[in-house]
């Protein structure tokens, strides 16, 4: 298997910008992932100021493995629709000057109705912002979690090939009672970007708790060769927001990928 290309969600380690950058060069990241609602906004970043970005990028020889632009709503919902698929059109442009070729979201709740008003407002939007992605040169990557891998497969069979891509985010399928590995064995061709996350649920109450990789049921070499069965090259980000401790939870995780 080669080598793992690394990855660090900028947002995860809660710091300045360019300190989060020094950090991940630091610790031999090979690239970051920026939030374009936060740490970076497309709609305020002049020329000038993406030169800058790209050439801090350089100076730290980081590479950008994805954008995000995660919206409390998703695409399905009609309430401020058009904010919403232009600052995800946005996203995608920002995505490509930094030479990254995805932009992450959850795409909101795959309906099971295919003749719903809500299952032809998604196939409808999703159509339109994948013209868009294949014109500028980043697609969406519809985050995995809210609904089984069968479900999201379903709704990229309705969309034209090559449209949207996903991203993989194990923990958020484990938390909501979905299989990763089910989920890689039916989106894997389609699967442009990981995020090397973990967690468990409780068997009891059905709750699920977000942990440190390697600590959760998500069996991340299983999921490694799983992914290599559909010759994935792309980029694992290691993402823990919600860690006590984000610096070590992070670095932990880089510690755990290079071992396997």
């Amino acid at each position: 298997m080669p080598a793992l290309r690394i990855g660090i969600e900028l947002a995860s380690l809660r710091l300045p910008f360019k300190k989060a950058l020094h950090t991940a060069a630091e610790w031999g990241a090979d690239a970051v992932e920026i939030d374009a609602r936060g740490e970076i906004r497309p709609q305020q970043l002049s020329r000038t100021g993406l030169r800058e970005v790209r050439k801090t990028l350089d100076d730290f020889r980081l590479r950008v493995s994805a954008v995000s632009f995660r919206t409390r709503r998703g695409y399905d919902t009609p309430a401020d629709l058009e904010p919403r698929i232009a600052g995800t059109k946005a996203a995608m442009e920002l995505a490509y000057q930094l030479g990254a070729t995805v932009v992450v979201n959850h795409v909101g709740r795959v309906p099971t109705d295919e003749e719903s008003d809500a299952w032809r407002l998604l196939v409808e939007v999703l159509d339109e912002l994948g013209r868009h992605g294949n014109r500028v040169g980043a697609l969406l990557a519809a985050e995995t979690g809210t609904e089984s891998g069968e479900d999201l497969a379903r709704l990229l069979a309705a969309l034209p090939e090559g449209a949207i891509a996903v991203d993989l985010n194990p923990a958020n399928l484990l938390v909501n009672g979905f299989s990763p590995r089910e989920a890689v064995d039916v989106l894997g061709p389609a699967i442009l970007h990981v995020h090397a996350t973990d967690a468990f649920r409780e068997l009891g109450t059905g709750r699920g708790t977000r942990v440190s990789l390697g600590e959760g049921a998500g069996d991340f070499p299983a999921l490694l060769g799983a992914l290599e069965q559909h010759d994935y090259r792309g980029y694992f980000t290691v993402a823990h927001p919600t860690a006590d401790d984000p610096l070590r939870a992070v670095a932990d995780a880089i510690g755990y990928l290079r071992r396997i």
